[in-house]
């Protein structure tokens, strides 16, 4: 049974939605569940929660990480040997081997830094990437960084390559995945210095290497991984985001506004609009894992519901039943031999 832990303090509304959603992913995935975060705090909601005889344990953290940890002050709470906030306690179950993942919906700055600082890298990895899950046309696209590394070297690039074909083979199950670089063009020899340097070292990987894509490629789902370095990922993950949701809004603004056919008419499409906006809704994911470091960590939005909560578990109890850190760790060294 995968025994994943949950940042029970993590969501902008903790613990509610944080500890149903475990309760829910408990019942529903056949998980253990381990609770970290104010054992005063998280013991009402669980009870509320109706847990009954799931395995769910609470493992006492009194402190906790919040947007205001920034700097030195991050660091030193993220690395001390001691900590005692909800993150650096739950990761270091992870790290002793008594639990196979961790789970979180809090900072994601505190998150990356708190799992790189007391995991550490996978052997030959440089830098850790954020590898969310895009929807695209024929299905979904693993897209990295997003956010954890700004600024990258071309050998970033082709790390994050592997590590993202490997998480969706093993996780996603796409067999021998595509891979592209985000560019400003698809033609070969388009795209900045830093594109440009990165495709020679993926023609000469052994990766399934589909070249250069737009935005619209990735969309259009002409590739399973999509490379990118941290800065352009992030916009494009708030660009999607902030599409997505005016769509959706100004849907429902012209059924609203409209005349009695166009209110007919709505009501005769809401089935697929629901689809269309459970297919939009990040929290289908929950979560998006934190690739390169040395054990699983996901890393959820702050403003996660319980369903936001209980995907995010299944995505990790995914990965863990996947072997992925194993294969990862495989890969990697292997293409430090070429």
């Amino acid at each position: 049974m995968p025994r994943i832990v949950v940042d029970a303090m993590g969501s902008d509304n903790y613990p509610t939605p944080d500890v149903k959603g475990a309760v829910d992913a408990a019942r529903e995935y056949g998980v253990e569940i381990i609770l970290v975060g104010d054992e005063a705090i998280i013991k009402p909601a669980l009870a509320t929660a109706n847990p009954g005889n799931l395995p769910i344990r609470i493992v006492h953290a009194p402190e906790m990480l919040t947007m205001e940890d920034k700097g030195e002050d991050l660091a030193f709470k993220a690395r001390h040997k001691d900590a005692k906030n909800s993150m650096a306690v739950g990761i270091d179950l992870v790290k002793k081997g008594e639990a196979d993942a961790f789970v979180t919906a809090g900072n994601t700055g505190a998150g990356m830094v708190t799992a790189l600082f007391r995991l550490g890298r996978i052997r030959g990895v440089e830098r850790p990437a954020l590898a969310p899950i895009f929807p695209t046309a024929t299905g979904s696209c693993v897209v990295l960084d997003i956010g954890a590394n700004p600024d990258c070297d071309p050998i970033h690039l082709l790390q994050f390559g592997i590590m993202g074909s490997i998480y969706a083979e093993k996780v996603r199950g796409v067999k021998n995945p595509k891979v592209g670089l985000v560019s400003n063009g698809e033609e070969e020899g388009k795209g900045n210095h830093l594109v440009k340097e990165a495709t020679l070292l993926f023609k000469a990987s052994r990766l399934n290497y589909f070249g250069n894509v737009e935005g619209k490629e990735v969309i259009g789902g002409k590739v399973d991984v999509a490379v990118t370095d941290g800065f352009t990922g992030n916009v494009m993950l708030k660009t999607a985001e902030a599409v997505a949701k005016l769509i959706t809004e100004k849907i429902k603004e012209i059924i609203k506004g409209g005349n009695l056919v166009t209110k007919i008419g709505g009501l005769l499409v809401k089935p697929a609009l629901g689809k269309i906006k459970q297919l939009l809704d990040p929290s289908d994911q929950g979560a998006a894992p934190l690739l390169g470091v040395n054990g699983l960590v996901f890393i959820g939005h702050g403003r996660s519901d319980d369903i936001a909560i209980k995907n995010a578990i299944r995505v990790a109890k995914n990965a863990v039943d996947a072997k992925v850190l194993e294969a990862m760790k495989s890969a990697i060294e292997e293409s430090l031999k070429k």
